[in-house]
């Protein structure tokens, strides 16, 4: 495990690495730019590419049980979990680990809600979430709000439209964030969308957390109205980690 620069998160657990492409979301990935440029990977994270970039790291899994101090833990930020190209019995491995560490919180966010939504089992201590970037994705809130997770929390990163109203019911916690990197001068963020998720999610209890305005790097102006608003669901997370 190593310590992550997203701040909703302590640190990130890539037992996965490699991914494909599923949607808008995925144009620019950080991810993928960041394996060409290590040289992890050099094919386009394209379906066709799946088999060669969709890499498993058991060797990974036991770092978890080492650790005794609480965290929160992003599980896969170079991968989706839930890839097809993960096979169940290495996401039962993976969900095992997580089980016998119940002072971790697991963070997962998904692209593909039907495969989460079809998991059996989920821990209390670990979230499932789902990317929502664009209207045209607004479907997946309706398939993984059934997941009996005890926090189901929405990215709404990057936000690339207004999504107008939202049906929001069954869901904790709600992360939003514009676009980063490269071309995002093309894909700005207007933070009267940010306002409006802001205001469904006081209307409907979920916690609100303004993670970034668009910009060239990760992180770029944390604040949405000159406050900075970052909240965190019930039950509180473990405080970050040192």
């Amino acid at each position: 495990m190593n310590p992550s620069k997203i701040p909703w998160t302590d640190l990130t657990l890539n037992v996965v690495t490699g991914c494909s492409h599923t949607s808008a979301a995925c144009d620019g990935c950080w991810a993928e730019a960041l394996s060409h440029r290590y040289g992890w990977t050099s094919l386009p994270w394209t379906a066709a590419n799946a088999a060669v970039n969709v890499r498993l790291h058991p060797d990974r899994l036991a770092a978890p049980l080492k650790r005794k101090k609480p965290a929160r833990i992003f599980v896969c930020a170079m991968a989706d979990l839930f890839h097809e190209r993960v096979p169940d019995e290495f996401l039962h491995r993976v969900f095992d680990v997580m089980r016998a560490c119940p002072h971790l919180t697991f963070q997962t966010l998904t692209k593909r809600p039907e495969r989460a939504a079809a998991w059996p089992d989920w821990p209390p201590n670990v979230w499932c979430g789902v990317t929502v970037e664009d209207r045209k994705q607004l479907h997946r809130l309706d398939v993984l709000r059934a997941v009996p997770a005890r926090v189901r929390w929405i990215s709404f990163e990057p936000l690339l439209e207004d999504l107008g109203p939202v049906e929001l019911a069954g869901y904790h916690w709600a992360v939003v964030g514009g676009y980063s990197g490269p071309g995002w001068r093309d894909r700005v963020m207007d933070h009267a969308w940010a306002r409006g998720l802001r205001e469904q999610c006081r209307r409907d209890g979920l916690a609100f957390y303004f993670k970034q305005s668009s910009g060239i790097r990760d992180n770029t102006n944390p604040y949405l109205d000159g406050v900075m608003v970052r909240e965190f669901p019930e039950p509180l997370p473990a405080v970050r980690a040192a």
